[in-house]
């Protein structure tokens, strides 16, 4: 027996996830196909009869024969639905798509829906929507391959121009890609089909090419037996009227009946329930007959999702795995949540979310950041979490902060990170956090050099301007260019490895300052050095530093960007040739 294969949909904010999720339920619900769309929890069935009829033409083009029962839509787009689509290994998710705006390319939300879908695994298409924002694109609802010899040639030239600009954006990530109707291997080529969700455009290609690559890709992992054991993962934990706490869940092996014990993963370990009633969603054609949100039924084949209702719900854990009650599904649920859940001496962030899936990708992006993880675990950020994260911060101020995921922070949680200076990242979107995380980084770590730098000669080089020569000795002034690093005052400056002078005074706009940058023009005078004699105008000086300085730099690469870490070798070798040419 074949089951459904599970489809989920990501990529940017604004790029047409929702849209192009409701054009294909509209598109499918169009057919007045009977059984042709099946609403379940958290999920939408769409049946082959559906497909052929959307796609007929195109499957005899491109030669599939469909023999899969249909495709499963996961309701809710976007990472934190995908994250808690979990499995050991990897994702229940057996394909993805990849929404892309085809006017702005991948951005930095799409590039982090591509890094989660590595991690897990996943393989996925990307539909390039927005195409009837092109120049002169004639808008047709229908297949795209139809509407394509209706278009004007410039209109084909800028559609092929934006999907070469994506086949580049995605080569730069190491993936293949091409449009769908020009690629020769489907195994190494990412497919992109360019669609509208607006003007229902490119739906066909797109359900087709789900349905035909997951039939012939995904082999023996679509076998399902009814004889096996229920697998499911828990999509979300909600309170229903009338049935107190419930799970939404996603069954992907197995049946599940009422009145089955079930295992699933809780706040404080394993839960052990019986299933009191499964529930569906009543269908649209049935609401006319029916005022209930819900029905009830006996069982549940996967793939499909359903609404349990059970006792003791109460700490249930949304991403956590549901199997039928037995030793070995108890020790897997176990092993899973440790898996997941960290409690190290890393010097890292701590972590706290409300779902094991947003845990597991928010630690997986950091690791991919090189980011280690102190701790990670779901529920409230207690005042423990705090004391934790003030450790780390005395040991890195740039690590010691806590990521709040969809998730409350306890009163005296924040008066002890307001006290201690605790900074706690807090928001409801996984790549927004690491954005928010990073940036705060950068300036963080600024801030850091610079009290650091504050003792430290700095390297510099710089170039004296021709023509800015306002004294030639006693103190030499002449005008210079930062060309590299920062100048200070009372620094020594040398020229080919030899001490010149001393920096007076830096002056901007007849204005005394303390420093100088990068790019930066300004005036400075240098004690000991004479304009003609041991500096002249088009020389270039470094900073020379001191042997004690030049280690305690070298111990703080990480404050330092490549060319200023250039620049230091390169004033190393300076001193380091002079001093041996003294011997």
């Amino acid at each position: 027996m074949i089951r459904k294969p599970i489809i989920t949909v990501m990529g940017q904010v604004d790029s047409g996830k929702t849209s192009l999720l409701d054009c294909i339920r509209g598109t499918a619900m169009a057919q007045k196909e009977v059984g042709g769309i099946t609403q379940y929890i958290g999920s939408t069935e769409i049946s082959t009869r559906v497909i052929e009829k959307i796609a007929g033409k195109l499957i005899q083009k491109f030669g599939f024969e469909l023999k899969i029962p249909g495709l499963l839509f996961i309701d809710t787009p976007g990472h934190e639905a995908f994250t808690n689509l979990r499995k050991r290994g990897g994702s229940i998710a057996d394909l993805a798509i990849l929404v892309v705006d085809i006017q702005k390319g991948l951005q930095q939300q799409t590039i982090e829906s591509i890094e989660i879908l590595k991690t897990y695994k996943t393989p996925f298409i990307v539909a390039a929507n927005k195409i009837d924002l092109i120049s002169g694109w004639v808008k047709t609802k229908g297949s795209f391959t139809e509407n394509v010899p209706q278009q004007n040639e410039d209109s084909i030239q800028e559609l092929d121009k934006k999907i070469y600009e994506l086949v580049g954006q995605l080569h730069s990530l190491n993936f293949v890609s091409e449009r769908f109707d020009r690629v020769r291997d489907y195994t190494k080529e990412v497919a992109i089909i360019p669609a509208s969700a607006k003007f229902f455009e490119g739906i066909p290609e797109v359900l087709l090419f789900l349905a035909g690559l997951s039939q012939k890709y995904l082999g023996k992992k679509l076998n399902i037996y009814e004889s096996e054991n229920a697998k499911g993962t828990v999509l979300e934990v909600k309170e229903e009227k009338g049935f107190g706490k419930t799970i939404d869940t996603i069954l992907y092996e197995g049946k599940l009946s009422v009145g089955d014990e079930i295992a699933i993963g809780g706040k404080n370990g394993v839960i052990l329930t019986k299933i009191r009633a499964l529930l569906e969603p009543t269908q649209p054609e049935e609401l006319r007959s029916s005022k209930e949100k819900f029905k009830n039924t006996k069982e549940v084949f996967a793939a499909a999702g359903a609404k349990i209702a059970a006792p003791h719900l109460e700490d249930a854990l949304a991403g956590s795995p549901l199997r039928i009650n037995s030793n070995q599904a108890v020790k897997e649920i176990e092993e899973e949540i440790q898996r997941v859940k960290i409690d190290t001496e890393n010097t890292g962030p701590i972590l706290k979310a409300d779902a094991l899936g947003s845990l597991e990708a928010l630690i997986k992006l950091l690791e991919a950041k090189r980011i280690r993880v102190r701790k990670a675990d779901v529920g409230n950020v207690s005042r423990h979490d705090i004391i934790q994260a003030q450790a780390v911060k005395e040991k890195d101020s740039t690590k010691g902060v806590v990521f709040a995921f969809h998730t409350k922070i306890n009163e005296d949680a924040a008066n002890e990170a307001k006290k201690n200076g605790v900074k706690i990242f807090e928001g409801n979107i996984i790549y927004d956090l690491i954005e928010k995380y990073f940036d705060w980084m950068e300036i963080e770590k600024e801030q850091e050099k610079s009290r650091l730098l504050k003792r430290l000669v700095l390297p510099s080089k710089i170039f004296v301007m021709p023509n800015h020569v306002f004294r030639h000795s006693k103190p030499a002034i002449v005008g210079i260019r930062i060309e590299q690093g920062t100048l200070k005052t009372d620094v020594q400056l040398m020229k080919n490895g030899k001490i010149i002078g001393k920096v007076n005074e830096i002056q901007l706009d007849g204005k005394s300052i303390e420093e100088a940058k990068k790019t930066m023009e300004v005036a400075v005078s240098i004690s000991g050095a004479t304009v003609g004699k041991n500096i002249n105008e088009k020389d270039e000086l470094y900073s020379f530093i001191p042997k004690k300085h030049l280690e305690e730099l070298g111990k703080m690469k990480d404050f330092f960007k490549e060319e200023e870490l250039e620049l230091l070798e390169k004033i190393k070798e300076l001193e380091k040739r002079e001093l041996e040419a003294k011997k």
